[in-house]
């Protein structure tokens, strides 16, 4: 057993090695564009259900696996769990979103971390149940929100596309805020153990709304704390990380210095102008996702430059951003043909 999970691909990809066919897998590759997953969303009270039903987030966990073959399952799951565990009213809007009663400074005091066990226990038995039911060749990857983009949800209430809420709280009450980011970085970190401690055997952490930080304020509100995650997991636990700051543009340089294990670059990164200057030791990515919904010779093109660009050097495969809903399947299909190809 230990010897074939050494030998699963991306683990291999993760340690360094640079593979002639990368390792695929895909952010929301469980989720609405599968009719399977709709049926049972169709019988579910709300989202935070599916989460916390072992039964139901394992199921979806394993349909795009089971359809696609993918190297790699990521937990059902959401970024906004933590808030919920931590005591904050949590709320799925159907049509609209996650929804959470906004903070105020003297709710922040009030977040506490003693029931994150007890509120996650969902999440880490269907961690238990997927390393039983996966396939001994896939890997199991947990994840968080990084607390720059979960604060920005727990002062809104809401996404937000210029994080408006959360960067005038953290420059009005600035004491206040920081004291959110701590509780948020020790949270995650026993989230995070508890997670490998389930059998999660790679770790994401997503920094969704990274192109909402001012530039003065990348270190302090996300470079740090992610620091901090990792150098805290990585004293309990030993397992690969995986940094993810969407729209992070020229400060991709910046969480280079993290001391992750991969960086997932989004869309906009142009693969040539970077892998040269980034020292992290495996990159993922960074295919568009509208792409995947035109298939045909755009996706094909696309995937082929991708692959040609990442040649000779440990990688992963994967989208710039989580899959749409509009994706048709056949062209999750095609992209998977294509990845596989022998030569790119």
């Amino acid at each position: 057993m230990v010897g074939l999970e050494n030998d699963k691909v991306i683990l291999r990809a993760l340690r360094g090695e640079a593979l002639e066919v990368p390792p695929l897998w895909l952010m929301r590759q469980a989720g609405r564009y599968l009719p399977e997953y709709r049926a049972l969303r169709a019988k579910a009270k709300s989202f935070l259900e599916l989460c916390l039903t072992p039964d139901i987030a394992e199921e979806i966990t394993l349909q795009p696996v089971r359809r696609f073959g993918f190297d790699a399952a990521i937990l059902f799951a959401d970024i906004l769990l933590v808030p919920y565990a931590l005591g904050q009213k949590l709320w799925f809007q159907e049509g609209e979103g996650p929804r959470l009663e906004p903070l105020t400074v003297d709710a922040i005091s009030g977040l506490t971390r003693a029931e994150v066990p007890e509120r996650l226990a969902p999440v880490f038995e269907t961690i238990r149940r997927l390393r039983k039911s996966l396939a001994g060749e896939t890997t199991l990857i947990g994840f968080a929100g990084a607390p720059w983009t979960v604060a920005t949800y727990m002062i809104a209430g809401a996404g937000s596309d210029d994080s408006a809420a959360a960067r005038l709280f953290a420059l009005k009450e600035p004491k206040a805020f920081a004291r959110l980011i701590d509780v948020l970085v020790d949270a995650t970190v026993d989230y995070l153990v508890a997670q490998v401690s389930a059998g999660a055997e790679v770790l994401q952490l997503f920094e969704s709304w990274a192109a909402t930080i001012p530039a003065e304020s990348v270190a302090v509100y996300s470079i740090d704390p992610l620091t901090r995650i990792v150098e805290g997991v990585r004293a309990k636990a030993s397992v690969p990380i995986i940094v993810f700051p969407r729209g992070a543009g020229s400060n991709y340089l910046r969480y280079d210095a993290i001391g992750a294990d991969a960086l997932s670059l989004d869309t906009h990164v142009l693969l040539d102008s970077v892998v040269g200057a980034l020292k992290t030791t495996c990159l993922q990515g960074n295919l568009d996702p509208f792409r995947l919904i035109a298939g045909g010779k755009a996706l094909e093109d696309s995937v082929r430059h991708i692959r040609r660009a990442m040649s000779g050097r440990p990688f992963i495969f994967n989208l710039g951003h989580g899959i749409r809903q509009e994706t048709p399947v056949e062209h999750v299909q095609q992209l998977v043909r294509l990845v596989r190809e022998k030569a790119a």
